[in-house]
């Protein structure tokens, strides 16, 4: 199959970033619920802001709609130490970018994160010229498990869903890039017990994508 576009997810694709969040969020909810454990939170990785809150709250046996635990959480998400992108980054990931880029690949990036910290990762990364597309499924009604985020990417980077592979790795991000037509290649990882099933490919490492793409 030929494609004309790759569209990369960017936590636990592009970088190593995903147990650094758990961990972190897991010190602090476990002073308040010692009953959480980072397994439990699993199911989190990769899902919208929205399904995160409500799993946490049936963890924490608490309320989602009381304002009290909402504040809490809130002030959850925004404690810990800063995630510094260089130090997370795949070592391959600039080496296959820019591959892909000469090869005349047209190369987009569709995160749940905010966009704030995708512009802050491809400044301190030095990757920003390297795509084509940047979407945020933060700014989005839904995010992934919800197709939108790459419906977005591929209306941009002017492309259909049979001409783009997207790259991903979680359970919600490869089930949105499969609803949204595309073929997946899913970015393996046995710390976590996603469910890939959905993807066509599976790679270890990102230079795994130059057998599927030539």
């Amino acid at each position: 199959m030929g494609y004309r576009a790759v569209i990369f997810d960017m936590d636990g694709v592009l970088i190593d970033s995903e147990f650094f969040y758990l961990q972190r969020f897991h010190r602090e909810i476990v002073k308040k619920y010692p009953w959480v454990a980072i397994e439990d939170l699993y199911p989190t990785v990769g899902m919208d802001e929205g399904r995160t809150r409500l799993l946490i709250s049936r963890l924490a046996r608490r309320d989602p709609a009381d304002p009290a635990f909402d504040a809490e959480l809130q002030e959850i998400f925004a404690s810990g130490e800063e995630l510094y992108y260089p130090d997370f980054l795949y070592p391959e990931v600039p080496e296959v970018l820019r591959e892909l880029k000469e090869r005349g690949l047209r190369i987009g990036l569709a995160s749940s994160s905010p966009m704030k910290a995708i512009r802050n990762m491809l400044k301190e990364c030095a990757l920003a010229d390297c795509f084509s597309c940047v979407v945020s499924g933060y700014e989005l009604p839904e995010s992934k498990p919800n197709p939108e985020v790459y419906y977005k990417a591929m209306q941009a980077i002017g492309c259909g869903p049979g001409e783009c592979l997207v790259v991903e790795d979680s359970t919600h991000g490869v089930e949105a890039g499969a609803a949204a037509g595309a073929k997946v290649a899913a970015r393996m990882d046995e710390r976590f017990p996603f469910d890939q099933s959905k993807a066509s490919y599976f790679i270890r490492t990102l230079r795994d994508l130059r057998e599927i793409l030539f």
